[in-house]
């Protein structure tokens, strides 16, 4: 099969077929890699988020055998490898948003013409998000974070971070309470 051949496949073909040629697991590494980086790296920083991406890949390309084949997107199975991640990394990140709460300044940069901008239109709202961020309980803010930031749908957060859709409803309801009153 040529390449553009193996990139038309869904998730869990990719992932089924991989198992005897790991080589098929790259394609899905490809698809996904950006986005599992800018996640952990909005996280945790840039650096950590290197070292998520890498464990979270390599932790997917060991469990691939036994990846549930009915789920067609591997997107939110890999959300939530790298949110187990994260959450072993967690006072780190609670470090991280004190100090942008603190000081306003976002660690991770912004290209030097897109930073002068954004920080004269919204270094105070930046701080007060980053300081409510902070307020939240783990859980509250790592739905939050996936639905908001990364884009997963309710139902892609909850196989993400294995809990009921009911969970997420009810911690982004939380959330976005929390977040209210604090802005």
């Amino acid at each position: 099969m040529n390449v553009l051949e193996t990139a038309e496949l869904d998730d869990a073909e990719l992932i089924r077929r991989s198992v005897d040629d790991p080589e098929q697991f790259g394609v899905l590494f490809d698809r996904y890699v950006r986005q599992i980086h800018h996640y952990a790296a909005r996280r945790l920083g840039s650096q950590a988020a290197d070292d998520i991406v890498g464990e979270t890949f390599l932790a997917a390309f060991r469990r691939r055998g036994s990846y549930d084949l009915a789920y067609r997107m591997a997107r939110p199975w890999l959300y939530g490898i790298a949110a187990t991640l994260v959450a072993r990394h967690w006072r780190a990140e609670e470090r991280l948003l004190r100090a942008l709460a603190r000081t306003g300044i976002d660690p991770l940069g912004a290209p030097m013409e897109d930073e002068v901008v954004e920080r004269v239109t919204a270094q105070g709202q930046e701080r007060r998000l980053a300081g409510a961020l902070a307020k939240l309980s783990r859980g509250d803010r790592e739905v939050m974070l996936l639905i908001a930031r990364e884009q997963l749908s309710y139902e892609e957060t909850a196989q993400a971070l294995g809990i009921p859709v009911g969970t997420v409803r009810s911690r982004l309801h939380r959330a976005r309470k929390t977040i209210r009153k604090e802005l």
